[in-house]
């Protein structure tokens, strides 16, 4: 059987680059949203056409959801002879923006040198484009095959994924008795196995304090003042904090194999509700910060919470006036796979079998969409899988190497192969 999966996927080798430049000619950027209902058109009349049932479902009222920019998602199931395991193959197909500095057209889709080249392409419409290769190839190598496989292709996962997998998800479309087995094929390198990531908590923290003229700063209060204290006091002390705290999970790379926080944006003061550039003649009566805090399986969430909490009340005691308000914008668990359950066991072994050595187990420092899959599917026997250089996403002249891909493919198909032989459990 290997050797038939190999063979099928060797003469899919055009198809693969093809059907790779044409999913980057979708110009899917998130936001808002764009061309999300063609690419899931285009998606499904492919996986329709080789004999897949395909449905279509809307993620509506989830956020950025509207006529104009709907949630698109689409998912594609291939029925066998008889009853078995299901295995999904679940890529996103939203990009983020293409940004300055690009030598070619983002969205041309430019095969050059052994790769192709445009958004998207590795973070991660290759991988998405390998799993549907694997998919038709396995089915062709072995028709007669019991169980089921699907394929979707789902929205938001660069804005958190509410109108993608957690909605399918909150609908029983990443749960038992549906499917068994999950692959994402999210740019981790073709010869490593992501088993999770870390935590995290998204979070608004606003100071407050009285507008006054600001030629009169003595009769206002700052807000930016009460939340330059606050800054000051994460560097002397949470800083240096989560610096010491180490974890076990083998997160890539090094330097996120420890608790991080990341101050995204600071917001204060009128100025924005005054032509740019012209300041605003007032004392700032609110400062706003955004965090992005990223956290370890040894940390508990309200820990972590409290930790940030603790020198704001601190500041309430010790600092005149200082009030403050805190929002949570998201909260992720970490999570982490075991090595030894049925996915990551069937990758490894087809690892083992197209690269001639063993895989290399990884965590993502960031999240993906397993985490919907796990949280509201309850469905933990799922990893991340696919084609792709992390370090090359969201950069200008993004690509994937065609080799990767058809690797990749390989090693998807072997593993189908072997989940659908396995009882269900």
């Amino acid at each position: 059987m290997k050797d038939k999966i190999t063979a099928a996927i060797d003469e899919r080798r055009q198809d693969l680059i093809a059907l790779t430049v044409d999913l980057i000619r979708f110009p899917t950027i998130n936001p808002p949203g764009e061309a999300y209902t063609p690419c899931a058109e285009f998606i499904g009349k492919r996986l329709g056409a080789a004999g897949f049932d395909v449905e279509y479902v809307r993620g509506e009222g989830t956020p950025g959801d509207s006529d104009r920019y709907p949630r698109t998602n689409v998912i594609a199931r291939y029925e066998g002879k008889g009853p078995g395991p299901t295995i999904h193959f679940n890529s996103h197909i939203d990009v983020v923006e293409a940004g300055e500095g690009w030598t070619m057209d983002p969205f041309e889709g430019v095969v050059k040198d052994g790769r192709v080249y445009g958004r998207g392409a590795c973070d991660m419409k290759g991988g998405l484009a390998a799993s549907i290769i694997a998919a038709e190839a396995y089915i062709a190598a072995n028709p007669d095959f019991h169980g089921a496989i699907e394929v979707s292709g789902t929205v938001d996962e660069e804005s958190g994924g509410y109108g993608g997998v957690a909605y399918l998800a909150q609908k029983g479309y990443f749960s038992k008795p549906r499917v068994d087995h999950v692959i994402i094929p999210e740019p981790l390198n073709k010869d490593r196995i992501c088993l999770g990531h870390r935590g995290v908590w998204w979070a608004e923290i606003e100071t407050e304090g009285s507008i006054a003229h600001g030629a009169m700063p003595f009769l206002g209060d700052s807000a930016i003042r009460h939340m330059g204290a606050f800054l000051a006091e994460l560097e002397k002390e949470l800083f240096p904090a989560l610096d010491r705290k180490q974890t076990r999970m083998p997160v890539v790379p090094e330097g996120a194999r420890r608790s991080t926080l990341n101050l995204n944006s600071v917001h204060g003061g009128q100025t924005e509700d005054f032509q740019p550039g012209l300041p605003s003649p007032n004392v700032a009566d609110s400062c706003r910060l955004i965090i992005d805090r990223r956290f370890l399986l040894e940390e508990d969430i309200s820990e972590v919470k409290d930790e940030v909490i603790s020198i704001l009340e601190r500041l309430k005691q010790e600092r005149p006036n200082f009030r403050y308000a805190v929002r949570d914008l998201m909260e992720v668990l970490p999570l982490m796979t075991d090595e030894d359950a049925p996915v990551p066991t069937a990758i490894a072994d087809a690892i083992r079998e197209v690269f001639g050595k063993d895989p290399e187990f990884v965590i993502s420092p960031g999240t993906y969409d397993q985490k919907h899959i796990s949280r509201l599917g309850h469905l933990h026997d799922c990893v991340a899988y696919g084609p792709g250089i992390l370090d090359l996403a969201h950069r200008p002249d993004e690509w994937v190497g065609i080799d990767d891909m058809m690797e990749s493919a390989k090693v998807m198909a072997m593993s189908i192969d072997t989940l659908l032989k396995q009882p269900r459990r």
